[in-house]
């Protein structure tokens, strides 16, 4: 299993790592920050020794980068994230995190799905109904939690001590593998407190501002809220 550098770096934009195996175009490496598909946050782009990563995914315990003409086993290479990608990402995914801290905390609301692009995203809620009212008080709300400057920690908890943690998981259904032994914790101090794989900005300023940019009814307690970052 590679070591997951993006896990407790976030702002890491450059590693040295060595091939450990090749398959067409797919190169496996033993560490790296190149953050893989998953919990509706998309895959990071860059380089490895220069070449394009077009593609990053998680197979198994590995992580698969796709890249044209691949180094060989046992090489060493330099990987470069694309930051400016990366990081509306990061801003991106904050964002969520205090909008659902906040529709959790104000109206008691469990998230039901959620996917993103950079500076772009919706999140669904079981929520009998949504209106523009709705969507205007609650990125008021969202804005002023960004306003507030609140810290946002990474802890990696054994699954022992995060199951006694009270609600850390906000989805309607939990998408914790039964096999996982450790957890990652992402706390947005005061707001928000999930586990969650992904990448994130240190404090709710760097997220810039949300807009909530529409609003649908996906089924009978099942809304949606679009955002965008700016």
């Amino acid at each position: 299993m590679p070591e997951l550098l993006f896990q407790t770096d976030a702002y890491l934009r450059e590693f040295d790592a060595r091939v450990t195996r090749v398959d067409g175009s797919a190169v496996y490496l033993d560490r790296t920050a190149f953050y893989p598909t998953g919990g509706g946050q998309p895959h990071d782009l860059g380089t490895l020794n220069g070449m394009p990563v077009v593609e990053v995914r998680k197979e198994g315990d590995d992580v698969r980068h796709m890249i044209d003409g691949p180094p060989a086993e046992g090489t060493a290479v330099h990987g470069v994230i694309d930051w400016d990608r990366r990081y509306q990402l990061m801003r991106t995914h904050t964002a969520l995190h205090i909008l659902c801290g906040v529709v959790w905390r104000d109206f008691g609301a469990q998230v039901t799905g959620g996917n993103m692009e950079p500076l772009q995203a919706r999140m669904d809620f079981e929520l009998e109904r949504v209106s523009g009212e709705f969507g205007q008080q609650v990125e008021e709300l969202a804005n002023r939690e960004i306003a507030a400057g609140r810290p946002i920690n990474v802890r990696i908890l054994p699954r022992e001590a995060a199951s006694r943690i009270p609600d850390l998981i906000r989805t309607k259904v939990n998408l914790l593998p039964e096999g996982i032994t450790h957890v990652r914790v992402v706390d947005i101090e005061g707001l928000d407190l999930q586990a969650d794989g992904g990448t994130h900005v240190a404090n709710t300023r760097e997220v810039g501002r949300i807009v909530v940019t529409g609003h649908e009814n996906k089924g009978r307690s099942n809304k949606r809220l679009r955002i965008a970052v700016l």
